[in-house]
Formats: C-alpha cells, sequence, structure tokens
C-alpha cells in the first residue's frame, strides 16, 4: 500500500458517514481561517515520540495506562478538570511504575466525546 499525501484539506476527500448542516457557509469559512491561525493541538515530534512509545508497549517493554471520562459535557470540560485527571493519571503511573518494573506510558482521554460520531445530527 502506498503512502497517503495529507494536506490541511486532504480530510475532505475521505468518506463520511454523518454530514453535518453548515447553513451558513460564510461563517464556516470564518470559523475555519480562524482555526487556521492556531497552533496545532499535538506537534509531529510529539506524534512520533507516541509512536515509538506504543511499539515499545506493543514489544512488552512497556505498560499502557489510558484514563479519562467516558463522555464529558462542555460546561464542565475546563482547565480544573483536565489537571485533575491529569494528576490522578500521573498518580497511577507511578504506582505502575513500581508494580510492573517497567516504564509506563500515559496517555489521557480529552474531549472524546466533541469529535465522536453522532446517531443524530443534534443532540
Amino acid at each position: 500500500m502506498g503512502a497517503v499525501t495529507w494536506n490541511p484539506t486532504s480530510w475532505r476527500q475521505k468518506p463520511i458517514e454523518q454530514v453535518p448542516s453548515y447553513p451558513d457557509a460564510a461563517a464556516l469559512d470564518a470559523v475555519e481561517a480562524q482555526l487556521k491561525q492556531f497552533p496545532p493541538l499535538v506537534f509531529a515530534g510529539e506524534a512520533r515520540s507516541l509512536k515509538a512509545s506504543l511499539a515499545r508497549v506493543a514489544a512488552g517493554e512497556a505498560f499502557l495506562l489510558q484514563g479519562g471520562d467516558c463522555a464529558e459535557s462542555f460546561a464542565e470540560f475546563h482547565a480544573n478538570t483536565i489537571r485533575d485527571t491529569f494528576r490522578v493519571l500521573l498518580q497511577m503511573a507511578v504506582v505502575l511504575t513500581f508494580g510492573a518494573a517497567c516504564p509506563v506510558v500515559k496517555v489521557g482521554r480529552m474531549a472524546g466525546q466533541f469529535a465522536k460520531p453522532r446517531s443524530a445530527p443534534t443532540e
């Protein structure tokens, strides 16, 4: 299988099951332009580092700890909640590191519900 060429708009060429309705194309364009001004949520080096860490997990050389809420609401999602979840993950990782005597790869599930496919156009 050949390498897939990626660019910031290549996602638009992918098949989609649930098509959101954007009645105001100009407003959508304005929001997309605003989002382009922000730094990335994840940097390429971080993704490469995670990939290498997960390879160590797959090889049995490390333990994967994934944690976070199953369902979050926008109203309850703020810096304090993220900090508290991060703190619990770190505490769990310390226990696992000593108990399993191997490195722990920590992955936080944050805002997982926000981009999840929906069964209805609005909820």
